[in-house]
């Protein structure tokens, strides 16, 4: 069975002569345990072209000291990393399965095969409170590895860790001082792979550079539509783990990249990115299903839970259940179907390739200056037709036209976060601005659908005899909550279409 830690913590090259600086005075640190040695040894696992490890992961199989199994280590912040362990067990060299699908978004059915094998000496010093509980560990590690492949590279190294076991990041950033005084310097490479297989890796940069209000309208675009790249892949483990939000993030992420492949069409040929913008919806409507039930589910139940014990007349959390819980593994079932489906692999590669060689318009070549500005603009006057077209309605009709309002105004607050670079705290503000009023209209959206959900329900427990009145009460309730909403976003509308707010647009 898998379990999960946080590892935090700091490397640090060490040369032949280095010695570790005292470090019992530190922040909380009351003694000091050890040095204990350890001898370790782990092969490493990737793809023939690394993918993994290009994207910061890194799969090995340790023998020795008290974690040996099976590591998988996903990018999880600065100095920041997510450690998935399983023992070692029956499966010899052979990948466990459990761990394959979780970075099958990075090998997308290319083999892993041992990529490198690498031996440690340990020595580890521990650093304790008062009450003897473990602060951090500082290890001190002599590091033989060898590649392996069509050709074979033998390398050597010291390298000091200083990880977090129960301390917080000021005894961190207090230790990282030390050691830094003491003549360590903070190592370049956070994995040791990186080290084993520097010749295998690029030299530098990738070949982008940060943008700015000097970038081409198309660097910009790019740059965003990367970052949301990588940020939709990173969080594949996280949803087929099942962890909170992680639907709902991955959901934003791909609704971003759809989003600004709209908005800035005129830069990045519309036409080029058609057939992956209909992937990225089918992407997106598959997570939003099981989003908008996770959602609905929990919005429903914690209604019940606060509504008086006297108003809640017959079996009504059960029927609740009933309804969610069918609904919600149905659904999830659909999100893993769909991650581990060739189109979804399809979909990845496709993006791969668009990014690396992006379908630019003249306009694209142009300064950035010139391109993005236009283009946001083009989003807010669609927000601004769509709020006029709801303001016009009535009725089931004006519920329809804020939805599609609403979606308009997200296309526009992403366009905005794209502008960022470029327009600093100016498009920022108008990012924000439009995240108000997707946010009042999504709260009304959620409040429409759930009055509908819950007559749906009621109707079912009356025609079987049942009391009906607390699902009338939350009907109401809803009815409620989305005209509060809809006055809401109206107000938030006021603010975001003052001409202040789009000085930057032309």
């Amino acid at each position: 069975m898998a379990t999960e830690a946080r590892e935090i913590e700091m490397k640090y090259e060490a040369g032949p002569g280095a010695l570790l600086p005292p470090l019992e005075d530190l922040p909380r640190v009351a003694s000091e345990a050890g040095p204990d040695e350890e001898k370790l040894e782990a092969e490493y696992y990737d793809t023939e072209d690394l993918r993994l490890l290009r994207a910061g992961v890194t799969l090995r199989r340790r023998r020795g000291g008290a974690d040996a199994g099976w590591h998988l280590k996903l990018p999880a912040g600065p100095d920041t990393r997510r450690e998935i362990r399983i023992p070692l067990g029956r499966t010899g060299r052979t990948v466990p399965a459990e761990l394959a699908r979780l970075v099958r978004v990075y090998t997308r059915g290319e083999a892993l095969t041992p990529v490198a094998r690498v031996a440690t000496v340990r020595h580890k010093r521990t650093l304790l409170d008062e009450a003897g509980t473990s602060l951090a560990e500082v290890v001190a590690d002599e590091v033989s590895a060898q590649s392996l492949g069509e050709s074979t590279t033998i390398s050597q190294w010291r390298e000091v860790e200083v990880e977090l076991t129960g301390g917080d990041r000021h005894l961190l950033r207090a230790a990282d001082k030390r050691l830094r005084n003491g003549g360590l310097r903070r190592a370049g490479r956070m994995a040791k792979l990186e080290q084993a297989l520097a010749d295998r890796l690029p030299a530098g940069p990738d070949g982008t550079r940060p943008v700015g209000r000097g970038s081409s309208s198309a660097e910009v675009v790019l740059a965003y539509l990367r970052e949301q790249a990588g940020i939709m892949m990173a969080l594949d483990p996280m949803v087929r783990r099942n962890e909170p939000d992680s639907i709902h993030q991955m959901r934003v992420a791909s609704r971003r990249l759809r989003g600004t492949f709209q908005s800035f069409g005129k830069i990045v040929r519309g036409a080029d990115t058609r057939h992956l913008r209909d992937e990225l919806r089918w992407l997106s409507h598959v997570l939003g299903d099981a989003r908008d039930a996770e959602v609905l589910s929990e919005r429903l139940g914690d209604a019940v839970g606060h509504t008086p014990a006297e108003l809640v007349m017959g079996p009504v959390a059960a029927r609740l259940r009933e309804h969610f819980s069918p609904l919600e593994a149905r659904t999830r079932d659909a999100v893993i179907q769909a991650l581990d489906s060739e189109r979804y692999v399809r979909m990845l590669n496709e993006l791969d390739r668009l990014l690396a060689d992006p379908p630019l318009t003249p306009l694209g070549h142009r300064p950035a200056t010139e391109g993005i500005p236009r283009e946001a603009a083009r989003t807010y006057k669609r927000t601004a037709r769509r709020m006029r077209a709801a303001q016009r309605a009535s009725g089931d009709a004006r519920d329809v036209a804020l939805h599609s309002a609403r979606r308009a105004a997200k296309r526009a607050r992403y366009a905005g976060e794209a502008a960022s670079p470029v327009y600093g705290k100016k498009a920022r503000r108008f990012a924000k601005r439009m995240k108000k009023i997707q946010s009042t209209l999504g709260t009304h959206q959620d409040a429409v659908i759930a009055r509908d959900v819950i007559r749906e329900i009621g109707v079912r427990a009356h025609l079987e005899g049942e009391n009906a009145f607390t699902f009338g009460l939350l009907h109401e309730r809803n009815t409620v909550a989305a005209r509060e909403a809809e006055r809401r976003a109206w107000k938030a509308w006021k603010k975001a279409s003052r001409r202040r707010n789009r000085t930057w647009m032309r």
